[in-house]
């Protein structure tokens, strides 16, 4: 029998949440139950201006389909305004999808800081500052759920993008520690990489494929995360186009030396092709896992 996820009585924040992703993760909440804040600057895609326009929209969407739904405008650097917004209109926040982004596509020789500086402090910072001004709340209730939005780029790297991949990667360390911190509050944490129609990607892909990457085949993965019932925690997913794949990391055997005996970059050398042999990879699930053979290889143990 498939189990009703629903959010009667949950108060979810949405970056971003004026169009796109933002605006399909808004409406699909509080078409079950949710109370929502819809956050969005209202700026263009490369982080300049300003607007209500887009939260008035989707907040009024949801309304008028008998949902409850408020509009905040505010730069996700100001997280306490956002959560503040929750708090004021709703009394409790339990969920927080960072969503929010911006692109300023340079290649790494001509880069300029403003590029640099606007995407950190769009993505990595305020991801980190609408958390943090949600998480005593969660702590206090004993429950939250928060969903990071990284990406491919960050997974994979992208020519022209060191600046958004960087981001994109920080969140999922900040996603895994985050799950590790909130574990004994039921706080659970986790990351996706989405590929979805988006104003992001209409200089990239065909109008035919934009319109088959709908972002309501992003959305659900995203509502089962941070479902009350679900125990998924410090994870990062690819979702898009109907297909979820969730990833994991995977360690080589790698090699051993003695290390009271001095190590040379020719020994390294001579067993490269050993050293990148994936033949028999673990795939360690925390720090302490991942250590565990050089602790071994000097004789101690975690």
């Amino acid at each position: 029998m498939t189990r009703k996820i629903n959010y009667e009585n949950k108060v979810i924040i949405v970056t971003g949440a004026g169009s796109g992703l933002g605006c399909s993760h808004a409406l699909e909440f509080a078409r079950r139950g949710a109370r929502v804040v819809v956050n969005d600057l209202g700026g263009d895609l490369h982080g300049d201006g300003s607007s209500s326009a887009g939260a008035d929209k989707v907040a009024a969407e949801i309304e008028s389909r008998g949902g409850s739904a408020v509009a905040n405008y505010d730069s996700v650097e100001n997280g306490e305004a956002i959560v503040r917004t929750a708090l004021d209109h709703f009394g409790r926040v339990d969920v927080v999808v960072n969503n929010a982004g911006i692109l300023r596509d340079r290649s790494f020789a001509k880069m300029i800081d403003d590029d640099w500086d606007l995407v950190y402090r769009v993505h990595l910072l305020g991801a980190y500052k609408v958390a943090h001004a949600a998480w005593p709340h969660m702590k206090a209730q004993g429950y939250g759920r928060i969903v990071n939005t990284a990406s491919a780029s960050g997974i994979y790297g992208n020519f022209g993008q060191a600046n958004y991949s960087a981001c994109k990667l920080g969140l999922v360390g900040l996603t895994k520690t985050l799950a590790i911190e909130g574990a004994n509050y039921n706080i659970k944490a986790n990351a996706i990489a989405p590929l979805a129609a988006s104003r992001m990607f209409e200089t990239v892909f065909s109008e035919e494929q934009l319109s088959a990457l709908k972002p309501s085949l992003v959305t659900p993965l995203v509502v089962r995360l941070c479902a009350e019932t679900s125990d998924e925690t410090g994870s990062l997913f690819e979702v898009g186009g109907g297909w979820i794949s969730k990833l994991r990391w995977e360690q080589s055997q790698g090699l051993k030396f003695n290390p009271s005996e001095s190590l040379s970059a020719e020994q390294i050398d001579a067993q490269w092709n050993k050293l990148c042999d994936f033949t028999g990879a673990t795939h360690p699930l925390s720090g302490e896992d991942s250590l565990r053979h050089a602790f071994g290889n000097i004789g101690l143990t975690l």
